[in-house]
């Protein structure tokens, strides 16, 4: 039994992992998808305004 007992850790984080990984790719694109590209593109546009006024002087 000391065999169930060192293969179950590895087994059950096998499982949840890809149980995340199923979750993630089914939550790409759909109806959601423009959206969260524009909260990306509008964080990305305030990070790179931050960053010039300090930037080539």
């Amino acid at each position: 039994m000391d065999y169930v007992s060192a293969l179950l850790p590895p087994v059950v984080m096998a499982v949840f992992f890809t149980a995340l990984v199923v979750t993630i790719v089914k939550s790409q694109g759909g109806p959601n998808k423009a959206k969260e590209d524009a909260a990306v593109d509008a964080a990305l546009a305030r990070a790179e305004s931050a960053r010039q006024p300090g930037g080539a002087d």
